[in-house]
């Protein structure tokens, strides 16, 4: 990867839908050769995907809540079992595993507490070697889906 190869990744991080003719142009290389570059560059991996990213609020999901997941066992099935179920929830935004205590931190959207409350009761604490949850709610964004630095 060299100097080419970050300032075309800076711009689709700004703008995924940037045409090939502006992108060449904010680069400073013609067509062709910027085109085979992005190309290699989704091919390879590097980048993942293109999306939107939509408003939370517009859509109805004002509430979010960072959740901290201990969980009773940690045996490779376990931690399967619970990573599968979670991934299937569409309220969950974000799952990491931990090192140490807890073992997962997971955000959440919802519409509302009430929704939230009826996620953490009947979906999150009955999933697989969950032994406890500790929720803490989120006040307010400060950063957001801030660009990989490049």
């Amino acid at each position: 990867m060299d100097a080419v190869d970050r300032k075309i990744l800076a711009e689709v991080q700004r703008n995924g839908r940037v045409s090939i003719t502006e992108l060449a142009s904010r680069i400073g290389l013609s067509v062709s050769p910027t085109h085979r570059r992005l190309h290699e560059l989704e091919q390879s991996g590097v980048i993942r995907a293109y999306r939107a990213l939509i408003d939370p609020d517009s859509v109805g999901l004002s509430f979010e809540a960072l959740v901290f997941v201990t969980m009773r066992q940690e045996d490779r099935d376990t931690l399967l079992a619970f990573e599968k179920a979670l991934a299937a929830i569409p309220n969950v935004l974000q799952a990491q595993r931990l090192f140490g205590d807890p073992d997962y931190l997971v955000r959440v959207r919802t519409r509302d507490l009430a929704a939230y409350a009826d996620l953490e009761d009947n979906t999150l604490s009955a999933l697989p070697g969950v032994q406890r949850l500790n929720s803490t709610l989120v006040m307010k964004q400060v950063v957001t889906d801030r660009a990989i630095p490049t």
